[in-house]
């Protein structure tokens, strides 16, 4: 009887966000009928809004599973489309293609953040968070649509969504690797090489924003942010090269 009453409340709990999401805009993006709403729930549940939908789990582990379907399902497209593209190669056009910044286009062209759980303040003042948020929130999502429909529902829609448009833009070729690129050019200039520190961190733990420096010797070149160090060194060093590729001079 216990179980009866809790599985009939959950079904209305279901139906209210069901009905405040509009899942059936979901269902034709997967081109597939919505039949265990508890799993997509999770996978737009982003961990700061567990209270918000009545339920305990967010959608990292989902996160993580896509992102391991997504990466499979480029590198092995990539391979058949491109035959005599060595390994380095075929490496960097997956990376392009799966890369946080380029998920987050995707996301925006699909609308995905109104399926979002998610809690409001985030959203106000951290652009930061919430590109990351909608990016980890596209490879949750295909780590649903993997659990319950396969793995040709799943290849089907990041081939829709992901790789065909990624390749039309011409993502997969745009080299990104800023931090290589400016010590390719440092290199070339016979100065010291560069060195990348943190100058402050901020925001919750969950959601946290690093600000990080370039320097060369005595000489500061960039600063950027991210969700994550790595990512901030990049748009230091994207500072950098643009800085230097508008004519500033380094002291040799």
């Amino acid at each position: 009887m216990f179980r009866f009453v809790r599985d009939y409340f959950r079904r209305l709990e279901q139906k209210k966000i069901l009905k405040k999401k509009d899942f059936r805009k979901l269902e034709e993006l997967i081109g597939k009928k919505i039949t265990n709403p508890d799993r997509f729930i999770e996978a737009l549940t982003h961990r700061s809004a567990l209270d918000q939908t009545k339920f305990k789990t967010s959608n990292e582990r989902l996160e993580f599973l896509g992102d391991a379907v997504l990466g499979m399902v480029i590198a092995e497209t990539l391979f058949e489309m491109f035959p005599q593209t060595n390994e380095g190669l075929l490496t960097k056009m997956r990376s392009n293609l799966v890369n946080k910044n380029n998920l987050y286009e995707v996301a925006q062209v699909i609308n995905l953040y109104q399926f979002l759980f998610i809690q409001e303040d985030l959203v106000t003042g951290q652009s930061l968070g919430i590109k990351s948020i909608l990016a980890d929130a596209i490879e949750a999502l295909i780590g649903v649509i993997y659990t319950e429909y396969g793995y040709t529902v799943a290849k089907d829609f990041i081939l829709k969504f992901i790789l065909e448009p990624g390749l039309t833009k011409g993502v997969h070729v745009t080299d990104e690797n800023y931090k290589s690129q400016l010590l390719e050019l440092i290199q070339k200039k016979k100065v010291e090489l560069p060195r990348y520190y943190v100058v402050e961190e901020s925001g919750p733990e969950h959601d946290r924003v690093f600000t990080v420096r370039v320097s060369v010797g005595l000489h500061v070149l960039g600063e950027g942010k991210g969700r994550n160090k790595k990512s901030a060194e990049q748009v230091a060093a994207k500072m950098a090269l643009d800085r230097l590729s508008a004519g500033e001079v380094l002291a040799e």
